[in-house]
């Protein structure tokens, strides 16, 4: 990338990134830092795993987040009888007595898997090509998806009745896990007040499909200084456990570690955060910023953690201090 379109697109990020902040926070009332970790995942060209218990607006996030960028938007409500070709598509004998690939759902720019762990594995581990090669196959042809494509997934807590827990292969796939809380009461206020009333906000698109490739690239093309990387590596590298680089709090409380997707986003996250805050590479800082929602869902911590305790978030806060 020439160093004259580098800085244009350096400058429009910047500008777009606080007129699309605005838009959602018609709708959208806090969630401040959930709001920008899905941007990072989007602009980065990853998925997202939103996590938290029913009515913490996680589809209202998505759908809202989908009109502002200007995306073609579809959802996907699993439920314990959504079967593979449901989502993906299946080919039908059509009235030309010819076989005919009708699309699925997934073929779409924003992908809404509303609930992803109430349908069982099989229909879970249909999503994994589509995240992973963004094509689907059906009876031995491949069909590539839009671009861009991403998939934002809500999850109840596994607690729940009828839920099934997402295997570890499928995690790995999502960028992010993103946990929502509840808001507090000023937030809430301001939900109930907006939300009972005659008058609907509404959002209008503020981006559009090329500029968010654009974007994609401008993050691609961001340098990384070594000490950034080396520092992102052997953050990783503390949680597996059967290695020498392992943390002693790894090998007490951990079952399993992250691979290496969890340096790569690391990466990737940082670059996309230090745009956000107008720098033009990022530091230690940043990828401290996004370690907790990259590595969340990549670590496993036993029985004894547990016991004492000791969550993923704690543990990646003692590494990252």
């Amino acid at each position: 990338m020439q160093d004259q379109q580098y800085l244009k697109w350096f400058n429009t990020f910047q500008d777009q990134n606080k007129v699309l902040k605005s838009e959602l926070s018609k709708v959208i009332i806090g969630q401040d830092d959930i709001i920008s970790n899905v941007l990072i995942s989007i602009f980065s060209k990853g998925h997202c795993l939103l996590v938290g218990v029913p009515g913490l607006a996680k589809t209202l996030l998505v759908q809202t987040l989908a009109k502002a960028l200007g995306l073609q938007f579809n959802r996907i409500q699993f439920t314990p009888d959504v079967m593979p070709a449901d989502i993906t598509g299946s080919e039908i004998f059509n009235a030309q007595r010819e076989f005919e690939f009708i699309k699925g759902p997934l073929f779409a720019q924003v992908v809404l898997a509303d609930e992803i762990n109430r349908t069982p594995p099989k229909t879970q581990s249909a999503l994994l090509e589509a995240m992973q090669e963004r094509q689907v196959t059906a009876l031995g042809k491949k069909y590539k998806l839009p671009d861009p494509f991403f998939v934002l997934a809500t999850q109840n807590p596994i607690e729940q009745e009828g839920t099934y827990p997402l295997p570890e292969a499928q995690l790995d796939r999502f960028m992010f896990q993103l946990n929502l809380d509840y808001p507090s009461f000023e937030e809430e206020f301001k939900i109930i007040n907006g939300t009972t009333g005659n008058i609907q906000q509404e959002v209008s698109a503020v981006l559009d499909a090329q500029q968010i490739l654009n974007f994609q690239e401008l993050v691609r093309a961001i340098p990384v200084p070594e000490n950034v990387i080396h520092y992102a590596i052997k953050l990783v590298q503390k949680t597996r456990i059967r290695t020498s680089a392992a943390d002693p709090l790894a090998i007490k409380y951990l079952e399993w570690g992250a691979g290496p997707r969890a340096s790569q986003n690391l990466i990737l996250g940082a670059k996309c955060h230090a745009l956000m805050h107008g720098k033009f590479s990022p530091d230690i800082e940043d990828v401290m910023a996004v370690a907790k929602p990259v590595m969340r869902h990549r670590i496993i911590i036993n029985y004894k953690a547990e016991s004492e305790g000791f969550t993923t978030d704690r543990l990646i806060e003692e590494w990252t201090r």
